[in-house]
């Protein structure tokens, strides 16, 4: 990012800014060591978060693959940091290879989290010396809006913890196959998390006597200096950066840790709450999508291959429920076609008119019949007038 480039207050703007912060106030009404109202949004998938801190957002999404490790620790997966700085956040971001900004960013949020030991990194080998989960969270910055460390970081936090990597089990002649699972087959893990490194940015004004928590936008460009104090919830300090600008006094230094240390408990709290409420939501859609699919399963049809007597292959689809009812119905069927066999002999005794003409329509069934089927050489000499007399004669008899 070229320093040309980015916003500069003016006169004016600077002294109202340095005069406000003298009497304790700043230009967004918040106190000295306030935060921004902080919101944390999670996708349809794990792994991706967003998090807004007044006007900033920043986006990240965690993956992992199986990479060979490093042979200093050949029994540890990785983690890795990228950044990415879009114009559309801020026009002083430049597209294509990563600035300085964004260089720091990473490194800043990079070292709270490993050097740390946040994530536990054992747990990702599968093979020692040969397969480990190597784990990347992507930071896009959507909207600069002051404060890009505290946001990435706390971006980079939840996108870890609502990340799952795929199952892998080991087995093969040599026990050295790995088979990683679809995440349908097998539940995917969570990572382990031992602690939640925050990051907590302080802006220094004059000659570092003035301190706030959490700049805006235009206080960065009239502050005088910065320091980011990586603290987690447990008080532990993880990492501290100072990047230049004015020089501060080690009793500030340590004011800032104690109020640091009060401001990671809070963040960790929100961000455990927000990661609890999305796990649990997800686990209610899974048990509602469950009976769905267990219904389906009952009710599909099971597909049967079948040969049939020319050699092709037929399917038939078998359904227990349907069988159920054709098993039921056909004993009535039976049961109408005797009652109309012993109602036939009735009709015939009580009247002679009607026998004749189910006879007739036996005769033209059987007609139907023959002509529904293949005519012999002797049906074809046969004239149709003889068989029309005997139709005759057995009327009249």
């Amino acid at each position: 990012m070229d320093h040309h480039q980015r916003w500069r207050p003016t006169v004016n703007e600077r002294e109202f800014i340095e005069r406000a912060l003298q009497s304790d106030l700043r230009v967004d009404g918040r106190r000295p060591f306030d935060f921004r109202r902080l919101k944390i949004l999670f996708g349809r998938e794990d792994g991706s978060a967003e998090v807004q801190l007044g006007d900033t957002r920043v986006m990240g999404y965690a993956t992992a693959q199986l990479v060979q490790p490093y042979k200093d620790r050949p029994n540890e997966g990785t983690l890795a940091i990228f950044t990415e700085f879009s114009p559309m956040a801020d026009p002083a971001f430049e597209p294509g290879r990563p600035g300085e900004s964004a260089i720091e960013l990473g490194r800043v949020v990079d070292r709270g989290l490993r050097e740390s030991r946040a994530v536990d990194m054992e747990s990702l080998c599968v093979v020692a010396g040969k397969h480990v989960w190597s784990v990347r969270v992507d930071l896009h910055i959507l909207d600069n809006g002051g404060n890009l460390i505290d946001a990435a970081n706390i971006a980079a936090l939840a996108a870890l913890s609502t990340f799952r990597r795929p199952e892998c089990t080991v087995g093969g002649e040599d026990g050295q196959q790995v088979t990683v699972h679809d995440p349908e087959v097998r539940d995917p893990l969570p990572l382990t998390i031992h602690h939640l490194p925050i990051a907590v940015t302080f802006a220094y004004f004059g000659e570092g006597n003035i301190m706030v928590i959490d700049p805006t936008y235009k206080e960065e460009a009239v502050m005088g200096g910065r320091m980011t104090a990586t603290i987690n919830s447990n008080g532990d300090v993880c990492s501290i950066q100072k990047a230049g600008g004015e020089g501060v006094m080690s009793s500030v230094i340590m004011q800032c840790l104690r109020i640091a240390s009060v401001k990671a408990a809070d963040i960790t709290s929100k961000i455990k709450n927000e990661v609890n409420s999305y796990t649990s939501a997800k686990a209610l859609q899974k048990v509602k999508r469950l009976p769905a699919s267990a219904l389906k399963k009952d009710n599909a049809p099971d597909v049967a291959m079948k040969e049939s007597s020319d050699g092709a292959l037929e399917t038939q689809s078998t359904k227990p429920s349907s069988d159920g009812q054709q098993i039921n119905k056909e004993p009535p069927s039976v049961v109408e076609d005797n009652k109309q066999e012993d109602v036939e002999p009735m009709l015939s005794e009580c009247n002679p008119e009607a026998q004749s003409e189910s006879r007739l329509t036996a005769g033209g069934s059987d007609e139907t019949q023959e002509a529904i089927s293949p005519k012999s050489l002797k049906d074809a000499v046969k004239p149709k007038h003889k068989r029309k007399k005997k139709q005759h004669s057995k009327i009249n008899v």
